[in-house]
């Protein structure tokens, strides 16, 4: 009897994770920095969209008009989108200007934009009051236009494959910078500038945090945000599930998110199922394990009914392998089933990266996976891509700090 011969088994690659092209913040122990608090810089004027309506008729008496103008003035931001006094004729012209630059003070210049061919994406470069750049991407689907918004300048999280992790956080936005995001580019909607519209009233339908910033490190200047977007008398009047907002995985703040009576969608930036990995991905794994995160995750479920999105950015031979799927989808289904959904997306690549998306097949390996296990699993669009303007690659270049140092604040 002839003894078989031994099957032979190739081992995964597995790319460990490691900041390239930059040099990653670390603190005195050797260990990824994060920032948690802002650094103490002057934030922008209050603005109309910083009060709440009460404060806005209070400032509207504080400068000498009768209460009922602060309703008129929102009116026009709100709903025609504009802080131009000249096109506020319902407003007296004595005293107008002073009124609006009491309530609309200027917040956001815009540096440039950029649009892919098919007309369908913006990246919007903005410089705020004091000299920071952000990005904004506005994107048309059929059926729905999305914005993405920053919440900071810059990011704290210091993750070493994202390229607003790499710069840093400079500081917190105010509410109002990030409600202005969203005001604009309904007026650039508004505009025809976005291609043309499916029918007159068109404006953005979905706002996703995923633009520069950890939204929950900013918690209540974005709460705060949210609440305008989702005001139908005071605010935009959005949907409150047209709103997503993520994080890498604040625990505590991810609690408290649930218990604001504010049904928005919830997003948490996994990209990794298992802590040895995620701790060198994602630094904040160090306070909160994956555990943790997907407890807390469920938890939101629980509070809000709202399903979850996992958000994984899919990474050659580093998080892509087929047994990491199959521990995604036991973690979620050990906690119970119909609560989540996951949204791989292939990386988008960063300057000075050899990092890569995972392979075509790999992609296709993983989600299916997934949703053989019961998982709920899109691949993501990588809108934007052409343009730096995906998931990830919103960055300030020395290219566009160049440009905006010749832009003045308006």
């Amino acid at each position: 009897m002839t003894e078989s011969s031994p099957v032979r088994t190739t081992k995964p690659r597995q790319v460990r994770p490691r900041a390239e092209g930059w040099t990653q913040r670390v603190d005195a122990e050797g260990k990824p920095l994060l920032q948690f608090a802002a650094p103490k810089k002057g934030m922008p004027p209050v603005h109309l969209a910083d009060l709440t309506p009460a404060q806005r008729v209070e400032k509207a008496v504080e400068l000498g008009l009768p209460g009922f103008r602060a309703k008129q003035l929102e009116k026009h931001y709100f709903q025609h989108y504009t802080s131009d006094p000249a096109k506020m004729t319902d407003l007296p012209a004595s005293g107008r200007d002073d009124l609006v630059a009491g309530l609309l003070p200027h917040l956001l210049t815009e540096v440039r934009r950029l649009q892919t061919d098919s007309g369908d994406t913006i990246k919007f470069l903005w410089k705020l009051h004091d000299g920071a750049l952000v990005e904004s991407v506005l994107m048309r689907y059929p059926g729905r236009i999305t914005l993405c918004v920053s919440s900071q300048a810059g990011c704290g999280m210091n993750c070493p494959f994202c390229a607003t992790g790499q710069a840093g956080l400079t500081r917190n936005m105010s509410a109002a910078e990030i409600i202005e995001q969203v005001v604009r580019a309904n007026a650039a909607i508004r505009a025809g500038e976005l291609g043309p519209a499916e029918h007159p009233d068109e404006r953005v339908t979905n706002i996703v945090f995923m633009g520069m910033g950890e939204p929950l490190a900013n918690y209540n200047r974005v709460i705060q945000a949210v609440r305008t977007m989702v005001d139908k008398e005071h605010g935009l009047g959005m949907s409150a599930r047209g709103v997503t907002v993520s994080t890498v995985g604040l625990v505590p703040a991810i609690d408290k998110l649930a218990g604001e009576g504010i049904p928005v969608t919830f997003a948490l930036s996994l990209h990794a199922p298992d802590d040895h990995l995620r701790d060198e991905m994602i630094p904040i794994n160090s306070r909160w394990k994956v555990d943790e995160a997907l407890d807390a995750a469920y938890r939101y479920f629980e509070k809000t009914g709202r399903r979850v999105s996992i958000e994984y950015a899919l990474i050659k031979d580093m998080n892509d392998h087929a047994w990491r799927a199959d521990l995604l989808a036991t973690k979620l289904n050990e906690r119970g089933h119909g609560w989540v959904h996951v949204n791989p997306i292939p990386l988008n690549p960063t300057p000075g990266s050899v990092w890569t998306a995972s392979e075509k097949p790999v992609q296709r390996e993983f989600v299916r996976r997934l949703n053989e296990a019961g998982i709920p699993t899109t691949l993501r669009d990588t809108r934007g891509k052409e343009i730096d303007g995906a998931c990830g690659q919103l960055v300030a270049t020395e290219e566009d700090r160049e440009v905006a140092s010749a832009v003045p604040v308006d």
